[in-house]
């Protein structure tokens, strides 16, 4: 490999090009292929390389034309959800280390086809959830490795953002999610707060999700916003919408833990992911960012009982201890490089994987049993909330494995 690496974009969106930004800004990176299946975010992203000093990269609407090419180390799939599968198994089938955005699938049979190509041809896969490199999340994967919260019994996370604008305007925009509100009811958006919450749990090493159930409230909130935002656009006032404006989904782990998702997406709201741990010697809770451990509380649990909130804001005193080292001394570009230094720590990771300088952080399997989710949720709503079994996609080895993350970037144990 070349001493820089050599990377291909494909997909240039908004999720691309903020992903192109941070990639532009490291010394050790060469962009050297774009593609996209609309010209003009082709063209802008060029001018983005070029801008940052870089020669100007091969272009096409067509990815098969850019895997085809030599003169491409690693792959980065940042299309719309439906197209993330198909790109990564082709990459693979072709040797190219793959690192493939975020999102659900509605077909299991996506989730296999990753893992058995993997398997058929050695080419690893990188997911890139960034929210496993968020500061209190990797704050918290400490605590708890340290035996700080005491055994871990449950986790809560959610997707509260309201996306009723940019699913509503998906047509203007060229964005993909407003069919998927149109056609689907399920978790669509599973591993933003399943990923950190898998890691802490060791999912896929050690532990393994054995099945959920999952139930949908009515779907009323896109309706009622393009009543009042898009009065004029009779197509879509006469459009039902099946996804269900708050979906909860809950698992059950073969160790014992249970896991509640929350996808909260098209009713007004400010953004949260709502992560959450609990154990039985304390807790962390996003939503308030404070953190209680029964031994440094013993002698003000009534106080505390009656003002819980004098424990707010309180997690940053634990951080001296339990921040991850990747948080202690963020650089400027790393805390400006997209969703607060998250964005840089999960390319960086990719990289370092990329370079065959450590297994990848999160792999092949960890994508398949978190994207599954949409697709056993979507079963298990339609089947009015029936439990619905999560495959083993380790085929048993989860119970010793031996493929773990190690280094700077590393989140297992």
């Amino acid at each position: 490999m070349s001493q820089k690496t050599r990377v291909a974009v494909i997909g240039l969106g908004e999720r691309g090009k903020q992903l192109l930004e941070v990639l532009l800004r490291m010394e050790d990176v060469q962009v050297t292929a774009l593609c996209d299946v609309y010209g003009d975010r082709i063209e802008h992203a060029a001018h983005m390389v070029e801008e940052a000093g870089g020669d100007t990269p091969a272009q096409s609407t067509d990815y098969h034309e850019v895997l085809n090419r030599e003169q491409v180390d690693a792959v980065v799939i940042s299309t719309a959800w439906q197209c993330h599968v198909r790109i990564a198994v082709e990459s693979m089938r072709r040797g190219i280390f793959t690192a493939m955005e975020v999102g659900g699938t509605y077909d299991l049979a996506e989730c296999f086809d990753l893992v058995r190509t993997h398997e058929e041809t050695g080419t690893p896969l990188f997911f890139l959830e960034n929210c496993c490199y968020g500061r209190r999340e990797l704050m918290c994967l400490n605590m708890a490795r340290a035996g700080e919260f005491g055994e871990i019994v449950h986790c809560d996370g959610a997707y509260r953002h309201d996306l009723r604008h940019e699913i509503a305007f998906g047509t203007e925009n060229r964005h993909y999610r407003l069919p998927h509100y149109i056609h689907h009811n399920c978790e669509n958006y599973p591993t933003h707060d399943l990923g950190p919450i898998a890691k802490i749990l060791g999912i896929n090493r050690g532990n393994r999700m054995l099945r959920l159930v999952s139930v949908a409230s009515k779907a009323r909130g896109m309706a009622q916003y393009i009543r009042d935002q898009k009065p004029d656009d009779a197509q879509l006032l006469a459009t039902g919408f099946r996804q269900g404006d708050i979906v909860t989904t809950l698992i059950t782990c073969e160790n014992g833990e249970t896991i509640s998702l929350t996808l909260d997406t098209t009713l007004p709201r400010v953004y949260s992911r709502s992560f959450t741990v609990r154990g039985t010697k304390g807790m962390y809770q996003e939503d308030g960012d404070y953190i209680f451990l029964e031994k440094d509380h013993r002698e003000d649990m009534a106080e505390i009982d009656l003002n819980p909130s004098a424990l707010w804001k309180n997690a940053d005193h634990y951080g001296a201890e339990f921040d991850s080292d990747l948080w202690r001394s963020p650089s400027a570009g790393m805390l400006a490089s997209g969703h607060g230094g998250m964005d840089y720590l999960i390319l960086r990771a990719m990289l370092s994987a990329a370079r065959g300088e450590s297994y990848p952080a999160i792999d092949v399997y960890d994508a398949a049993a978190w994207m599954c989710i949409t697709a056993l949720s979507e079963q298990s709503v339609m089947a009015g909330g029936a439990p619905v079994e999560i495959p083993d996609f380790t085929h048993g080895a989860y119970k010793n494995r031996k493929e773990i993350s190690t280094g700077k970037y590393a989140l297992d144990k």
